[in-house]
C-alpha cells in the first residue's frame, strides 16, 4: 500500500462509520475521492459504507500512504448514559488521547495531510444561558467544556507541520436516522414528549446534511483554517423546539421532565448535555460564504419527515 500521485483525491477519515461519518463519506465517494475510513469494527464499518471505501482498523494499516486531508470524528457518545470516572476515561481516551495517537502517527512518518479537519463539539462553551456565542466566546469550566478545550489543542499540533487545521464545534444534530431526533421520537411519537427542565435553555442544532456539507464546504476551501461552529443559525430554547416537534409529529407536547428527575436519571450527564444551554451562531462558516440549505428548524424538521 504505497504513496501514489492520487494523494490529492485521498481522504482519512477517523470514526468514519458513525452518523456523521457515514453520511460524509458516501458524499465524498460520489463527488469523486479516495476514501479509506479507520474503524474500531472494520466488518461493522463495511456493512454501512460504499463498497468503494476502504476500511482498516489500526493507523499501523496506513504506513506509507499519503492522505491530501485527514477528517477526525472518532469519540465515544457522550449521551448513552449516566457518566462516571471509567466512562469519562473512554470519553477522554477516544478524543484528546486518540488525536494525539494521530498526530504521533503522521509525525513517524514524516507525512502529514495538507488539511485536518477536527470535529469537537459546542459543549466548549458550558452552559451559558441566553448569550450569544461566536467562535470567539470563552469556554466553559465543566467536564464537556474541558474535554473539548484539550480535544481541540491536540489537533491543534497539526498546524505546526504546515497542516490547514479546522475545528468544528459541531451542535445537536438532526436526522430521522440517528443522533438526538432518534433519541427524542419514541417519546413524542407516544404523546409523553415535553421540555426538559425549565425548557428555557437554548438548543442549537444543525441538520446532518448541512453539517456534511460544511466539512466538506472547509474541506474545498483553502483559505478556511481555524475554529467554525456547525451549527444552523437559528437556535432555538427547548421548550420551542419541542413544540414544533410535537406539531410537526402530530402530537401533544406537553408533558414536562423536572429537572431533578432528569439529574436522578443521569446525573452529571444530564446538566452537561440535557440542561444545559448554549445559544451559538454559526458567524464564521457564514462569514467564509458557507449557506445552509436548512438554516430554520421549521423547515429543517419539514424535510426529516417530508412534509
Amino acid at each position: 500500500m504505497a504513496s501514489d500521485s492520487s494523494a490529492k483525491e485521498r481522504v482519512l477519515i477517523t470514526g468514519g462509520s458513525g452518523f456523521i461519518g457515514s453520511a460524509l463519506s458516501h458524499k465524498l465517494v460520489h463527488m469523486g475521492y479516495e476514501v479509506w475510513v479507520l474503524s474500531r469494527d472494520p466488518a461493522r464499518a463495511m456493512l454501512r459504507l460504499n463498497r468503494q471505501v476502504h476500511v482498516v482498523r489500526r493507523l499501523s494499516d496506513l504506513v506509507g500512504i499519503a492522505f491530501f486531508a485527514v477528517i477526525n470524528l472518532t469519540g465515544e457518545s457522550l449521551g448513552a448514559g449516566r457518566w462516571n470516572e471509567q466512562s469519562k476515561r473512554l470519553f477522554r481516551q477516544s478524543r484528546v488521547d486518540f488525536t494525539h495517537e494521530l498526530y504521533g502517527f503522521f509525525s513517524s512518518q514524516r507525512l502529514f495531510p495538507q488539511v485536518l479537519i477536527s470535529a469537537s463539539a459546542i459543549g466548549v462553551y458550558g452552559d451559558a444561558g441566553s448569550a450569544l456565542l461566536d467562535e470567539g466566546a470563552p469556554v466553559g469550566d465543566d467536564f464537556a467544556a474541558h474535554l473539548c478545550r484539550d480535544w481541540e489543542s491536540a489537533a491543534q499540533q497539526f498546524a505546526a507541520h504546515s497542516v490547514r487545521v479546522c475545528i468544528v464545534r459541531i451542535g445537536i444534530v438532526l436526522d430521522s436516522n440517528g443522533g438526538a431526533l432518534k433519541q427524542m421520537l419514541p417519546a413524542f411519537r407516544f404523546g409523553l414528549g415535553g421540555r426538559m427542565g425549565s425548557g428555557e435553555q437554548y438548543m442549537s442544532w444543525i441538520v446532518r446534511q448541512d453539517l456534511v456539507q460544511l466539512f466538506i464546504f472547509l474541506l474545498q476551501n483553502d483559505k478556511a483554517i481555524g475554529v467554525f461552529n456547525g451549527v444552523a443559525p437559528e437556535p432555538v430554547t427547548n421548550r420551542d423546539f419541542t413544540a414544533l416537534l410535537g406539531t410537526q409529529l402530530g402530537r401533544p407536547a406537553f408533558l414536562p421532565m423536572p429537572a431533578f428527575v432528569l439529574r436522578l436519571l443521569f446525573g452529571e450527564m444530564a446538566d452537561a448535555l440535557l440542561l444545559s444551554s448554549q445559544r451559538v451562531l454559526p458567524v464564521r462558516a457564514e462569514g467564509e460564504g458557507f449557506s445552509f440549505e436548512y438554516p430554520r428548524l421549521q423547515g429543517a424538521l419539514n424535510k426529516i419527515f417530508e412534509k
